[in-house]
C-alpha cells in the first residue's frame, strides 16, 4: 500500500478517526457507552438560541460546548441544559462529568453547579495570548450543587 501525503481534513474525517480509535480501544480496555449527547433550545421561529454538545466515554461525560445566546443568559437555560445532559449521561452509566473553559464567567457558572477545578493551563512569558488561562473542571454526576 502506498500512502498519500498528509492533508487537512474536515469534520467527517474527524468523526471517522474518533470512531476508529474507539473501536481499537474497545478491543483492549473495558468501557461504558461511547455516545454523543447534543441538546438544543430553539425559538418559536426555529432559530437556535442555546445548546450543549458532549460525549460519553469510560463512565465520564465530557461537555465539549455549552452556548446560550447573550440575550437569554442568566435565565436558567445553561443550567437546564447541563442538568439534562447529566441525567442522560447517568442513564448511560456515567458517574462523573468534566469540561474545560477559558472564560472566567463560565468557570464561575460551573462552580455554582458543583464543578471543581482539577487542572489549569496558563500561558507564560511570551506565549500568545499573554496570560491566557484554561481551567479543567469536574464533578460527580450525583453531586447536588
Amino acid at each position: 500500500m502506498s500512502l498519500r501525503p498528509i492533508k487537512v481534513a474536515g469534520v467527517k474525517i474527524a468523526a471517522e478517526i474518533e470512531t476508529a480509535l474507539l473501536a481499537d480501544l474497545q478491543q483492549s480496555v473495558p468501557q461504558s457507552r461511547n455516545e454523543a449527547i447534543t441538546l438544543s433550545v430553539t425559538s418559536s421561529d426555529g432559530a437556535l438560541v442555546a445548546g450543549l454538545a458532549g460525549s460519553t466515554s469510560y463512565g465520564w461525560l465530557l461537555i465539549k460546548v455549552l452556548w446560550v445566546a447573550p440575550e437569554l443568559r442568566r435565565q436558567g437555560y445553561g443550567s437546564a441544559l447541563v442538568a439534562d445532559a447529566l441525567a442522560r449521561a447517568k442513564s448511560m452509566g456515567c458517574h462523573s462529568v468534566w469540561l474545560d473553559t477559558s472564560n472566567d464567567e463560565a468557570k464561575q457558572f460551573y462552580a455554582k453547579l458543583g464543578f471543581k477545578v482539577f487542572g489549569v493551563l496558563q500561558n507564560q512569558g511570551v506565549d500568545i495570548p499573554s496570560g491566557h488561562i484554561r481551567w479543567f473542571l469536574k464533578r460527580p454526576i450525583s453531586c447536588q450543587p
